[in-house]
Parts: C-alpha cells; structure tokens; sequence
C-alpha cells in the first residue's frame, strides 16, 4: 500500500473512532480507564407544545468543559484524563460524579486554556466551580438523583463544588421567558431532563437542550481547499455529524483557523438554522473544536 493510502486509511479509521466516542459507543481505553458512558442532549423541538413540559426539570445550559469523576481521576467525554490539581481533586467524593468543569458565563475558552495547563495555575482554579447534574449509574428518578446532589454539596459545604439548580418546568411562555433571561445575563441556553428518567447513557431524547440556535458536534473528514480569497487556506471541512450526515462546513472560521484548520478525526461544535428538504443542517457555521 502505498504511503498516501495509508494515510488515508488513518485518518479514516480515526475520524470513525472519535465519531464512536462522541456518542459514547466505542468501549475505548484512556490512560484512566474506559472512556465514560455519558448521557448526551438532543436539541428541544422548536414547537414546544409538543412537550409536556411540567415532566421536566429545567437548569442553565453551562458553557463549561464536561468532566466526568470516576472516584478516583477527572476525566473528559472522550476518555482522557483532565490535568486537575491534586488539592482540588482530594476534596472529591469517592464515588462517580458528572458535571462540568466551569469558569463562569462565557468562559469557555479560559476553562479550556486551564485544562490543558502542564501545570496548574493558582488563581484559575480558585474561580473554578465543578458544577454537577447527574450521579452515574446511581438508582431511581432523575428528580431523585438531583435531589441527592443537592444533599452531597450541602453536607461537603464547598464552594467549588455545586448542584446545578433545577426547577419544574412549566409552560411554553414561561419557558421562553426563562430562557430570555439567561440570555440576557450572558448564559447559553436551558436544559430539560425528564424528572423521571432513570440514569441513562448515550444520546436520548429524555434530555434537550433549548438554545436561540440549534447546535450538533461533527468529526472532521477531511479540509477542502479554499479558492479566490481563500486561495492556499482551508475552504471547508468535510464532516460527519451524530446522525450519520456528511456535509461541507464553510462558515463561521477565522483566517487563523483555516491557516491551521481542526485535525482531521477532531470533533467540532457547529450551529445551525433548522433542517433542509433533505434533512441536512441549514446554514451550519463552525463554533469550535471540542477542547478534549
């Protein structure tokens, strides 16, 4: 085979594996252990009077990093280990926690910066919150699970760790109102996780992310070549999305991004406006690289 095709064959095989971490399919192995089945919104229908939305418990949607506590090491949605400083991660309880990792409103880039730090900067991680909305694995009704995470960061009393609020949905207006004023303040969105799902992995419709925009993650497949202005740059990426789509993402980069475009098998973040006649993302734009 010749040094192209193996090339080839590489970054397919790796754009097929991150797309498999990405929904939590693949039973890959980190240098912590198997990558964590974590359960993953889908976004909410823009009519919302087709949910009954008194089933629900609504929270902020954190612009923060996904991290996953196993008990023992903080690890990130795709497997690896998240450099966390020692004094932060002893005060931890023994046992499986998920949340994320979170600087503040629109912080998400200096989280990120933070996380990939060799070495741990004192005054990032005295701002840093673990914000938690789910006990892995643990029994009973989402609403109990919530509860319980409440009673774990009362007892800790710990600043840097907190239950992320939740309250009884309500109706569409409400909602919406809800949703206006998170905006306002800076926020991302709103999620809604049924009060009474049981604990469950993967992408499921039992919770939904509400936001002005809809959002989706892609793996890269490969850059195509820019022309006229962005002749010699990075013009698009071919990507897969989770529901098995490939398109062309062409928006949304800066000329810095496609002097150095996402590595081919990353997972990207996209928006989007509704779907087209053949069900493909209409007018995607790049947001970011998933950091981890």
């Amino acid at each position: 085979m010749k040094k192209r095709e193996v090339l080839q064959a590489l970054a397919a095989w790796s754009a097929g594996a991150c797309s498999l971490l990405a929904s939590g399919r693949l039973e890959g192995k980190s240098r912590e252990g198997a990558v964590p089945a974590l359960l993953l919104a889908k976004n909410a229908p823009h009519d919302l009077g087709r949910l009954r939305l008194s089933d629900y418990l609504v929270s902020e949607k954190l612009d923060g990093v996904r991290a996953y506590w196993n008990g023992q090491a903080m690890i990130s949605r795709q497997g690896l280990a998240l450099n966390v400083p020692p004094d932060f991660a002893r005060r931890l309880p023994a046992r499986p926690l998920d949340g994320e990792l979170w600087l503040g409103r629109g912080q998400f880039d200096a989280t990120a910066a933070a996380l990939r730090r060799s070495t741990a900067e004192a005054g990032e991680w005295a701002r840093m919150r673990y914000m938690l909305f789910e006990l892995p694995e643990a029994a009973g009704s989402f609403e109990q699970r919530a509860a319980l995470l409440r009673d774990l960061t009362q007892d800790l009393a710990w600043e840097a760790l907190q239950a992320v609020p939740q309250t009884r949905g309500s109706d569409a207006t409400g909602l919406q109102g809800q949703l206006a004023r998170v905006l306002q303040d800076g926020g991302e969105g709103l999620m809604l996780h049924l009060a009474a799902a049981p604990y469950l992995s993967g992408r499921n419709e039992v919770l939904l992310k509400l936001k002005p925009q809809d959002d989706d993650e892609a793996v890269v497949l490969a850059h195509l070549p820019g022309t006229g202005r962005l002749q010699g740059l990075m013009g698009a990426l071919r990507v897969r999305n989770s529901q098995g789509q490939e398109f062309s993402l062409g928006t949304g980069f800066s000329d810095a991004e496609r002097r150095r475009p996402p590595a081919l098998g990353s997972v990207v973040t996209y928006r989007y406006r509704g779907l087209s006649a053949k069900g493909l993302p209409r007018f995607a734009s790049f947001v970011r690289v998933q950091p981890l």
